[in-house]
């Protein structure tokens, strides 16, 4: 699947298909990941392994640069891949099972009919979203509000940032590492997200790094964050309603008191693969 404005495609995967033994084995993800190398999906980063029913059942697995899995970080974008993969019509409710979130999946009208306003179905001023109990965090110096919705994102004030490549690239790395061991997560893991805020009279323009490097737009959970960010009072992220400017176009987004939505985003099926899953027995 092709999500506009993702990083890369995702694999889809029906997990009522699958071995029960296979989710937990990250030795079949990478057997997977390496069946594609014929392909012209080889090096996918991305896995998402869904259950059909009333309510779907997704699982994000977030293929690292230099081999291995992250299993506990989220996907808006591969989340409505597997709802787009479904083909169910109507509104669908998905519940992540990596990240705890419900989202809300409905499909446009008009002539939006081809896009989907995902609704993260949990209050800006939730208990936890802020992690650290704190608005803003100083870290080396620099303000940062750090923020669980969706996944762990670090937004920094761009005004105390290097202005130029490579200083900005490596400073933001640098933070994140900072960032994570103060969520408790090894430095080198997928999580916490970070990007680069600067507001002026005109909105609200956002940069940010994905996994092996910078991210073309904004990660969809990236714009349900930052929209429950500016939500609450005293962080580095302004009020946000409406678009967001980012390097390769804009993100819209708004927020309710009891969710944050991001609308008009688009997915479409590259390639139907069989894929024959490999199976260990023991006597």
């Amino acid at each position: 699947m092709r999500v506009a404005d993702a990083p890369g495609p995702t694999l889809v995967v029906r997990s009522d298909r699958l071995p029960p033994e296979a989710l937990g084995l990250g030795g079949e993800l990478a057997w997977l990941r390496r069946a594609l190398d014929g392909t012209p999906h080889a090096r996918l980063g991305k896995i998402a392994l869904y259950r059909p029913g009333p309510t779907l059942d997704y699982r994000f697995v977030q293929g690292l640069p230099g081999g291995g899995f992250d299993f506990r970080a989220g996907c808006g974008h591969s989340l409505l891949a597997c709802v787009v993969a479904e083909g169910r019509p109507g509104p669908v409710t998905v519940r992540a099972v990596t990240t705890g979130d419900t989202v809300l999946c409905e499909p446009g009208a008009g002539p939006r009919e081809d896009t989907y306003t995902l609704s993260f179905l949990k209050a800006p001023a939730a208990p936890g979203v802020l992690p650290t109990g704190r608005p803003v965090d100083l870290l080396r110096g620099t303000p940062v509000s750090i923020v669980r919705y969706g996944n762990p994102y670090v937004f920094v004030d761009a005004r105390h940032l290097p202005a130029l490549e490579p200083a900005l690239h490596d400073r933001l790395l640098a933070l994140r590492a900072d960032a994570a061991r103060l969520l408790g997560h090894p430095p080198r893991s997928a999580l916490p997200k970070i990007a680069a805020v600067a507001a002026d009279a005109t909105g609200v323009s956002v940069r940010a790094l994905t996994v092996g490097g910078w991210h073309p737009r904004l990660a969809l959970t990236g714009a349900a964050a930052l929209a429950a960010a500016g939500a609450l009072d005293g962080t580095v992220v302004p009020p946000v309603d409406g678009e967001v400017r980012t390097p390769g176009g804009t993100v819209t987004v708004s927020t309710a008191p009891d969710r944050v939505r991001v609308h008009h985003k688009r997915a479409e099926v590259l390639e139907t693969l069989d894929v024959p899953w490999r199976i260990h027995a023991t006597a």
